[in-house]
């Protein structure tokens, strides 16, 4: 059995192109709705103005370029010393990449439909959107371990809290959520 530390470490390294995927936009994004500002069946915004096309891309690109200096890195480590349950690889780092911001669209469209104003906080939701869909995304191609799962649950929420709010105190974010 792995040590605790080991487990929150493999946790981190498997979930981190997701947490890139889903920062990036919040730095880089900006510009076109994804939604082209189209309303849906409810005369509400299908996405909202926040989730835009720059935003996403540069999320996937980003989240997946760390995915490539995660393989190269692996590439650096004796096998022995670091054992992964599975191989780690681009495509990978690509899915748990888009499976995150498909899993924040997903949960920006269910707030529209519950009329949760843009930028209004729906706790916990708010915080584990991306890594649910991050997670359904690489399950696809090889489901990771209940253990690593849980552990990435269990720091995601207090991580995104503070991460947030230090992206607030810095001024890229205008709410602290």
């Amino acid at each position: 059995m792995a040590s605790p530390l080991y487990e929150v470490a493999y946790a981190l390294w498997f979930i981190l192109p997701a947490y890139v995927a889903n920062a990036i936009p919040v730095l880089l994004g900006g510009g076109r709705a994804i939604d082209c500002g189209k309303t849906f069946a409810d005369g509400r915004p299908v996405f909202g103005s926040h989730k835009t096309v720059r935003g996403f891309v540069t999320g996937v690109v980003a989240g997946t370029l760390t995915g490539a200096v995660q393989t190269a890195a692996l590439g650096l480590i004796p096998v022995s010393d670091f054992v992964l349950p599975y191989q780690f690889n681009v495509l990978l780092g690509f899915l748990i990449s888009l499976g995150a911001l498909i899993g924040d669209l997903i949960h920006s469209f269910l707030k529209r439909r519950l009329r949760v104003v843009e930028g209004s906080p729906l706790p916990v939701a708010d915080q584990l959107d991306f890594v649910v869909g991050a997670v359904v995304f690489f399950s696809i191609a090889s489901a990771p371990p209940l253990l690593t799962i849980f552990i990435i649950f269990a720091i995601t929420l207090p991580v995104h809290l503070l991460t947030n709010f230090l992206a607030y105190l810095l001024g890229v974010k205008r709410k602290p959520w």
